[in-house]
Parts: structure tokens; sequence; C-alpha cells
């Protein structure tokens, strides 16, 4: 590694330490921040208020309504809630008549799901309702006991009916051998009931994301509402802390994401005026339990009705894994006739890192993947060819340093040359030369080594996303999607947590040896002060391998054998290459480099050229200054 890559990473964990050192609120702020959180309180016990008042408000429409027998379905403002269900291979989903509502929702087999380990994405928690703004009544289904008709296995029609004949059906189709569920509003002899130019309806969509992966803290980093702009890419709410939007244009889907499972909810006729909410929810106390609620999302949205009864309003929801192919292969089933992108929810990163992801990584992981083999042996064929494919660029970036190891001898010899500070761009300017006349770029290390890191960034946001690796064991991991927690203990402890990664250690203790080859590396090229500053440097470089462990100790195991084993081969690179390289070989290679340049001098470019330029200032000036 260079040392200018070296400083560039102390810099940034410098500033970062800074920054948060600096940023921390004075006793002052930390009392006005009380003070806000008391009024907030008292603004939210308002809204609790608020809510009760027109939750009883809501009751006594309800009350009145169901004693005046003209209102509108008044028939079925009273009776017992029933559950009627709809299974298919891969999902099963129960409604219940009161409110025509989702209530349950069961993943029984796919990407993900283990045999006999079926994943409930939706409980009671989860709730859809329509409202609708009438002349005299409006209708909102949650006050609604509906008659479910025409059931069979797959299908049914939860019906609201009057006395005169107008119905209100909203029928409900789950696929045959897929995790999408069709989800039609539809209006009959209703049109007397509104006002002429009635066309919209109200949609309100709430559900509990709940703990469904080992790690709480870990799960709830990749848990969001995700949406899609109609035209545009997807975006969505902070996974860190509570987040509203307000998103101006129209949406063509909401999801409520969960880790590796999510429910997408799409509008044929488009989502308008959403306004969407995630409420991150407390951690519960140790140890943490499945179904620990993360987050609570919300959503409300208009979309369009047809009160004639001439058009269904027509949605569809997806409930199933956040698996990249079948996803993309859902678009298809997509009622809309534009690429609804469903595959955008998993998040792979920013836009360099999500094409190499999505063109290199995911096909080249999916090809290992096919073979049949342990997972843990997949992801060990995968740092092999990542690091074969990246194998020139490391050996250029050694052999660059080696050319400035054999060299060292003559840099020592300017050093002695040049004691003097007053000297030292001097003695810059001549080294360089130096470097110039036997072919060595000082920074020939440094572009070969940055090129590999946007796939070390890639893997980061790929592995945690990789559905496959959920469920997968390898040797002391049950999980390779979620933390290995073979040390554990039963409370939490400060930056640790409740357990010890044994994958995330033996990542660290690699990129300690790691650091200490390139810190060699650099000691066995460097003299004089260079080679002083290069000591001092060292203990602030051995403190990231442990900034890393209490960053990734409860990360995903996979992840943190992935990084165990690229840091391993790393290792063996170094010591291959330090094997078969000649010193005296290589030293010699660069005499014959020089003689035969020696009479066709180059131009000196870059930092040479600059520190040349810089040596004639400071001469010039010295020279006035002599005059004056």
């Amino acid at each position: 590694m260079d040392k200018n890559i070296v400083t560039g990473f102390i810099l940034i964990a410098l500033v970062i330490i800074g920054f948060s050192w600096y940023s921390r609120p004075s006793e002052a702020e930390l009392q006005e921040m009380a003070r806000q959180d008391s009024i907030q309180q008292v603004q939210q016990q308002l809204e609790e208020t608020q809510a009760l008042q027109q939750q009883a408000a809501a009751q006594e429409a309800v009350e009145k309504m169901r004693t005046d027998s003209a209102a509108l379905f008044f028939n079925h403002l009273s009776g017992t809630s029933e559950s009627v269900t709809l299974k298919n291979e891969y999902l099963e989903v129960v409604f219940d008549t009161k409110g025509a509502a989702l209530k349950e929702a069961t993943i029984l087999s796919g990407s993900g799901i283990k045999t006999g380990k079926p994943v409930q994405i939706a409980d009671a928690s989860n709730q859809l309702y329509m409202m609708l703004s009438g002349k005299h009544d409006n209708i909102d289904t949650r006050n609604y006991y509906f008659t479910p008709t025409g059931k069979t296995d797959s299908t049914v029609t939860m019906r609201l009916a009057n006395a005169d004949g107008a119905t209100f059906d909203v029928e409900y189709k789950l696929h045959p051998q897929s995790y999408m569920l069709d989800i039609n509003v539809r209006a009959s002899q209703m049109g007397k009931y509104f006002e002429p130019g009635t066309n919209t309806m109200y949609l309100q969509w709430q559900k509990d994301a709940k703990m469904l992966e080992k790690g709480f803290d870990f799960e709830n980093n990749y848990c969001n509402i995700t949406y899609k702009e109609k035209g545009e890419g997807t975006d969505n709410l902070s996974e860190t802390g509570n987040d509203k939007e307000e998103p101006a244009a129209a949406l063509d889907w909401i999801a409520f994401k969960n880790q590796f499972f999510s429910c997408i909810l799409i509008g044929h006729q488009d989502f308008t005026n959403a306004r969407l909410e995630s409420t991150m929810e407390q951690k519960p106390n140790s140890p943490v339990r499945y179904e620990a609620v993360l987050k609570h999302y919300e959503a409300s949205m208009q979309t369009a009705f047809d009160a004639s009864g001439s058009q269904a309003t027509q949605m569809q929801m997806y409930i199933g894994p956040n698996d990249f192919h079948l996803l993309k292969e859902t678009n298809k089933m997509g009622t809309v006739k534009t690429d609804l992108d469903l595959e955008d929810i998993i998040y792979f990163g920013w836009p360099l890192f999500k094409w190499i992801n999505r063109f290199f990584i995911l096909y080249l992981f999916d090809w290992l993947n096919g073979w049949g083999l342990p997972m843990g042996v997949v992801l060990l064929l995968l740092t092999l060819v990542v690091k074969v494919l990246v194998y020139p660029t490391t050996k250029k970036s050694y052999m660059s340093s080696a050319k400035m190891r054999v060299l060292k001898p003559q840099i020592d010899a300017l050093n002695q040359k040049y004691p003097k500070q007053e000297d030292a761009m001097k003695k810059q300017q001549e080294m360089m030369q130096i470097y110039s006349q036997y072919g060595v770029s000082p920074m020939g290390g440094c572009l070969p080594m940055l090129l590999q890191t946007p796939i070390w960034i890639a893997l980061f946001n790929f592995v945690p996303n990789a559905i496959e690796l959920r469920g997968e064991s390898f040797l002391w991991a049950d999980d390779l999607s979620a933390y290995d927690d073979l040390i554990s203990w039963g409370a939490d402890l400060w930056l640790i947590g409740d357990h010890l990664s044994i994958f995330c250690l033996l990542f660290c203790l690699t990129n300690i040896i790691n650091t200490w080859i390139s810190m060699r590396q650099q000691q066995n090229q460097m003299s004089g002060e260079q080679a002083q500053q290069m000591k001092m440097m060292q203990y602030m470089m051995y403190a990231m391998p442990l900034m890393f462990f209490f960053m990734f100790n409860n990360y995903s195991s996979g992840l943190c054998y992935y990084y165990f084993l690229s840091g391993l081969t790393s290792i063996l690179i170094m010591w291959y290459l330090r094997k078969t390289t000649d010193d005296a070989k290589l030293l010699a290679k660069l005499e014959a480099y020089r003689q035969q340049h020696k009479n066709d001098p180059k131009k000196m470019g870059g930092l040479a050229a600059r520190l040349e330029a810089l040596q004639k200032m400071q001469e010039e000036q010295a020279r006035m200054n002599a005059r004056k």
C-alpha cells in the first residue's frame, strides 16, 4: 500500500473523529435538546389525544349509521369477523371479512426459505383500508363486514351489497406458482351515491416490520420504505432513524421492506399525494427475541376510482423474497405496461458499485452457486476468482514497491548529501530524477490498489443482500446472513453487544497482518525523515482493525468470512511475490533501463516537474532577497 493511500486513510479517520468531537453538543445545547424533547412529548400526547377523539368520533358516526336504516350498506355495519384463506405452493394469505383486509401473509417456499420454516411477513399489524367520499355517507372499509363470494383456492370476492342493487367489491386473486396477488376494487350501480366527477379513492396502509433474522441492529439497517416514482428511479426512507416523505411525483409502487422479504403495493392507475412515514422501534432488552418490532411503516395515498363501475381500480401486491432474478421475472406479471423495476428494491450501492454487483458479482455468484456446493465453499471460490482477476494490478503494485526498495541505497545517499531541512526541496527533486532515470513511478503502486477498492466496496453491499446466504450454515456459523455467536453471553456490552464473532476476529487478525506487511514494504523503501514518520504512522494504522472489529462484530458472518478469506489470500500472494522476486536481478534490470535511456532523457512531468518549478522559484526568490 502506498504511503499516500495510508496517509489518506489516516486523514479520513482523523477528520471523522475530529468532526465527531467538534460536533458534540454543548451543555446549553443538551439542555435545549432536552427542552425540545419535552415539547415533542407534549405534542405527541396531544396527537394521541386527538387520535383517540377522532376514533371516538368515527365510532360514534358508525353507531349513528347503524341506527339509520337508510345508510349506505346499512346491513353490513354489524356482523361476525371471519377469516378467508387463499393459498398456492409459495404463499398463503388470510383475509378478514371485517374490512376485507389482508391480515396475514406467510411465505411457504422459495428463495431464503428452508424446508419446514415458513416466514410470516405480515400479521394483524398489516392493515390496508380504502375510503370513499360519498354524497351523504363516507365509505370506510374498516367499518364494514364484507360477505365473501366466489371463493376458490386462489380467488375470493369481498362484497358489500345494498337493497337497491348497489355493490362494492374487493376482488383478490392469487397467481399460481407466484408471490403476486391481484387486487381489484369495483363498484356497481353506485353512481348516485357520489358527487359528479368523483374519481378518487383514498388508501391507508400500515404494517410493523418484525424481526425475521438473527441480529436486531443488522437487520434494521436493511429495513425501510422504498418507493418508485413514475418514470424515474427508486428512493427510500432512512434506515437509521424516523423519517417522513411526501413525494411530489406519482408513484408506481410502495414497498414495506425487510432485509430479505417485502410487501410491495403496486398501483395500476398510480398513487398520488402519497405520504410515507417510518418510525423506529426501541430495541428490546437482551436477549433479543424473534418477532420483535424493528420499525412501524405507514403510507397514505390516493388512486383512481370509477363510481360508475365501468372500470375497476387495479392494484397488485408482491409478497415474497427480495431475490433479484425473481423480482425481474415478476415485473412481467404487472398489470401496468411500464417496467416496474421491482428488483431495484435490493440496494447494491452507489451507481458504480451497483453496476459492478449487477453485471459482474451477481452472475459470478450465481454461476458458482449453481454447482451445488456448500455456501462457504462458494464464497471461497468467489474470493479466489476475484483475486485472480485483480492479480495483475496486485503484482504491479508490489513491483512498484520492490523497485523503490532496491533503489533505497541511492535514496539513503541523498539523505546524507542533503541533511539540512532547507535542502529538502532540492533533495526531493533529485530523488524524483533518480526514479525517472530508472523508470520508476512512486505512484505506480497507488492506482492498481485503487482499482481494487470498488470491488471490495461492492461486495460490502452485495453479501448482506444475498438471500441465498439466509439460513446457510458453515463451520461454526449457523447462518451466514447473520453474525456467528459461538461465543456469547446474556447481556449487551457497550460497543460489542452480547457475542463475539469468530469470523470477525479472523478478519481483523488478517487485517493486522496485512497492515504489518504493508508497513514493512513502506519502511524498506523509505529512509530519513520519511522512515521516522512511517514509524509514527504505523500505530494509527494498527488501530484500524480494532475499529473494524467494533463495526463488523454484528455484521453478516458471510461478509466477515469473505473479508477474512480476502485478507488471507492477500497475505499468501504477498509472500509468493516476495519469494519469487530477486532484488539483485531487479536492480540489474533497472540499471539496464537507465543505461538504455541515459542519452534519451525524458522530460519530467507531474510531481517532478512541479518540484523543479518550485525549486527554481525558491532560488529566484533567494537571489532577489540577496540583492536587496
